[in-house]
């Protein structure tokens, strides 16, 4: 069993932790593209990987560490971080659950929730976005739910991230890559960036990372406030924070490093991009990972758009961003499991009349 990268480095670090992935995720050279590369955390579990379970692995510690047996997240209907922790959860003892609101409904967001839906029992599939703040307070004040936010989004998830970017200063350490000059990755909770913002000082003041710290370019895929500039930092200057409490290194978190990225975000969350579109395709004509329509469809397309190619360049005109450029790919690329039909049949009117939209969507995109 592979130990935890940061107690590895940080050996009193006093922080709750299982092992849900494998790790270290490789890192691969995507020669089509120049000189980029790719850190393929969709690789992180047979199961089910992606960037989610670096942060389930504290958050789950946490909950059996306090004598929880359910546990449960909160989400969008297509909620990677739901479908994470759900196939996940029983690994290590714990009993899943779900409360998801809405979302517009696209073939992804439909894979995903027949999943939740399919998997878990005990899923509570809202109508309306209006009740969600009701069902989140609700869960908050139980006594016998552990609850995940929506992305995991607290300092104890984020420290997972942390871990990650040590994971990545090893690698380049050992010579499994160029130190990158950038990296691209989606945004949406915003637990992975600001882990990242942690990791990346605290392995140059391990001695781990040499010379100068990349840039963080965070791809917005959810809307402000959420993924607003102060909230990332805010998150980030918690972990921080959280990381010296626990034993750790006092750990200065530089805004320099965050560049986010808004030219991507389309008309909404989950809404369908062109450019996102063109990006999953020519990601599977180079066979690369592949490209969610809601989050790393329009991380892929800012990556290409950075790196100077057309058409995604056209409309900046602006240099190839220089590499070395690292691609943090966050989407599972595991095969995700069959479901029973006669499950989605029993599902509640409005959720078969989303799905039913969601295949509609689906058929005319083809």
């Amino acid at each position: 069993m592979p130990d935890f990268v940061l107690k590895r480095h940080l050996p009193n670090l006093d922080v709750p932790h299982v092992h849900l992935g494998e790790y270290p995720t490789p890192v691969e050279h995507l020669p089509a593209l120049g000189d980029v590369w790719l850190k393929r955390e969709d690789l992180s579990s047979p199961l089910y990987g992606g960037n989610k379970i670096r942060t389930l692995e504290t958050l789950f510690a946490d909950a059996i560490a306090r004598g929880f047996k359910r546990v449960w997240t909160l989400g969008a209907y297509g909620s990677n971080q739901a479908v994470a922790c759900i196939l996940h959860a029983g690994r290590v003892g714990l009993q899943p659950g779900a409360v998801l609101f809405p979302q517009r409904a696209t073939p992804t967001a439909a894979e995903n929730l027949r999943v939740s839906l399919g998997e878990c029992d005990e899923v509570v599939a809202l109508r309306s976005l209006l009740t969600f703040p009701w069902h989140w307070l609700k869960l908050k004040r139980s006594r016998e739910i552990y609850l995940v936010p929506p992305g995991g989004a607290v300092p104890l998830g984020a420290l997972g991230h942390v871990g990650a970017a040590l994971e990545l200063a090893e690698q380049v350490a050992t010579g499994a890559m160029p130190a990158p000059r950038h990296i691209v990755l989606a945004i949406g909770s915003t637990c992975t960036t600001a882990g990242l913002l942690v990791g990346l000082p605290l392995a140059r003041q391990l001695g781990l990372w040499p010379g100068e710290l990349p840039r963080v370019h965070a791809v917005r895929v959810t809307p402000w406030p959420v993924t607003a500039r102060f909230q990332v930092l805010r998150l980030a200057r918690a972990t921080a924070c959280y990381l010296a409490q626990l034993g750790g290194p006092t750990v200065k978190v530089d805004p320099k490093l965050l560049v986010l990225n808004t030219r991507h975000f389309g008309w909404g969350y989950a809404r369908i991009t062109q450019g996102g579109l063109a990006a999953a395709k020519h990601f599977a004509e180079l066979m690369a990972p592949p490209l969610d329509t809601t989050y790393a469809a329009k991380s892929g397309a800012a990556l290409l758009e950075m790196r100077g190619l057309a058409p995604f360049s056209q409309k900046t005109g602006s240099d190839p961003l220089p590499g070395p450029v690292l691609y943090w790919c966050t989407k599972s690329s595991a095969p995700l499991p069959a479901v029973d039909d006669a499950k989605l049949a029993a599902a509640p009117g409005h959720i078969r009349r989303w799905l039913k939209r969601a295949d509609r969507h689906d058929s005319l995109n083809r």
